[in-house]
């Protein structure tokens, strides 16, 4: 049988940190539904009071004490949520005092500075970038092609857009795409446009079960959407990357942070962003 639990994400300010390391320890977890909790902003005692009660209600519902992942700097405010029934696991507590002993000073202890403005170059810069992959999606302005960073491909509904845009917003990159059309199947040829930026193509493919499941949700048996026109657009493309010696990845069971990742890696691209 599936367990139930209870996870609170816990900050003082956006609670993404707490959230993204804390989720990603609980997936090594099999078995568990977890219902999940996000308390930002936590930066007063009758709040944290507040939360206090609601752990105490979630462990009296679950049978079992809540997970509370904190990124909590006020120590009187992470006082009053141990006082719960509960199971607090502490980020900065973890590891805040082992890198104040290494660098030989004290840390600032102040919230926010992770995902505020302290630099307004990069902030700008992740501005500029995800600019460009609205203004460059879908083939759009491929006149401005030679500004990308880097140009995904593929068929449609095989992930390029929020993959372009994850490109963006987390590592700065100016990320077009093109996508690849049944009108383009005649030949097996890259469409002129993309030609004379062939270097900076990166082409994305998937199974044609998947695109089939895919595009079945967006024009449900359609022949846009059936398994043989994807069996078919997917095989084309496949041989237009091998033939044109373009990298590509099957994306059909890796997210869109993993494609993210790999295309930074097997393109040799630097990340513009930390954070």
């Amino acid at each position: 049988m599936t367990q139930k639990r209870t996870v609170f994400y816990l900050s003082d300010r956006t609670g993404i940190t707490a959230e993204t390391l804390g989720h990603s320890l609980l997936t090594q977890f099999d078995g568990i539904a977890w219902d999940a909790v996000n308390v930002p902003f936590l930066d007063d005692l009758d709040k944290a009071k507040t939360v206090l009660l609601q752990i105490n209600q979630a462990a009296e519902r679950d049978g079992s004490r809540p997970l509370v992942f904190s990124t909590l700097q006020q120590a009187e405010i992470l006082d009053v949520i141990k006082q719960g029934n509960c199971r607090v696991y502490d980020f900065f507590e973890a590891f805040t005092h082992p890198v104040e002993e290494e660098l030989r000073q004290p840390s600032a202890r102040k919230a926010g500075r992770s995902h505020g403005l302290q630099d307004s170059l990069a902030y700008f810069k992740r501005i500029d970038a995800i600019n460009y992959v609205l203004a460059h999606d879908d083939g759009v302005n491929p006149k401005h092609f030679a500004q990308a960073d880097i140009i995904l491909t593929g068929v449609s509904r095989s992930g390029k857009t929020p993959t372009c845009l994850y490109l963006g917003l987390q590592y700065g990159i100016a990320a077009a795409n093109y996508p690849l059309t049944p009108d383009d199947m005649g030949v097996q040829q890259l469409p002129a446009v993309l030609e004379p930026v062939k270097h900076k193509l990166f082409g994305l493919t998937l199974t044609p079960a998947q695109l089939h499941f895919i595009r079945q949700q967006r024009r449900p048996d359609s022949q846009y959407a059936s398994l043989s026109q994807c069996q078919q657009e997917i095989q084309w493309q496949e041989a237009l990357f091998n033939r044109f010696d373009i990298p590509h990845l099957d994306t059909t069971r890796i997210s869109i942070e993993e494609i993210s990742a790999i295309i930074l890696d097997r393109c040799g691209l630097k990340r513009q962003l930390y954070g």
